[in-house]
């Protein structure tokens, strides 16, 4: 059984797992392509053994996500859960400005995965390096966009709706915005909208689950 779960913001996305495990009484549960405790929308759950054969195929499957950029600051974290610290906050960058900024990122791009991320490098998962205050060389990794947009922009928030592949970290996608805006910016909001053929008219809650399992 394959569900797209609705995952709340607040909930890292093992803590979604196991909650699904709780639910059904299975050990074999696993999730496609993790989410950040503040971000919400499409997790891709599967629940035992023929499903989990899956995970490989359903993670490497194209993304789509709202994400909602804070400008004059920067974060990190690259996110709103990073300490944030005060950038340019006397430029403000017009609709037309930020446009153009973002069309660069169209097509495959190098990106630099956060320190705050689950990426090992010599065998050490890069945010337990974070959390004792070290940051160490990334290598760049290859990713790629299909697709971004301007959904709505009041500063210092800017809505974007972004397509992309498997692998894209949006938080570097808002952190690097702002260092070519020359003003900063971090992700305040994240949605993810789509994970390969499952959209959010497919979602499911963990309280819609637990529903029926009651039934």
């Amino acid at each position: 059984m394959v569900l797209a779960i609705d995952k709340p913001a607040g909930m890292t996305s093992h803590d979604v797992v196991n909650r699904v495990r709780r639910i059904y009484n299975e050990k074999r549960v696993g999730h496609a392509g993790t989410l950040d405790p503040f971000a919400t929308g499409v997790l891709i759950v599967m629940v035992g053994r023929e499903s989990t054969k899956k995970s490989a195929e359903l993670m490497g499957q194209d993304k789509e996500y709202l994400a909602t950029l804070k400008l004059g600051y920067t974060s990190d974290s690259y996110d709103r859960d990073g300490e944030i610290v005060v950038g340019n906050t006397e430029k403000i960058p017009s609709r037309d400005d930020i446009q153009n900024t973002i069309q660069q990122y169209i097509g495959e791009i190098d990106q630099i995965p956060p320190m705050h991320s689950a990426i090992k490098i010599n065998g050490q998962k890069l945010y337990k390096l974070a959390r004792q205050g070290k940051t160490i060389d990334r290598p760049p990794r290859r990713v790629r966009i299909e697709e971004i947009e301007i959904i709505a922009y009041q500063y210092p928030l800017v809505t974007i709706r972004v397509a992309c592949g498997s692998g894209t970290y949006i938080r570097s996608l808002a952190r690097d915005i702002g260092q070519d805006l020359v003003v900063g910016a971090y992700l305040e909001e994240l949605r993810r909208t789509k994970s390969g053929a499952y959209h959010e008219s497919d979602l499911v809650t963990l309280e819609d689950l637990q529903a029926q399992k009651n039934l």
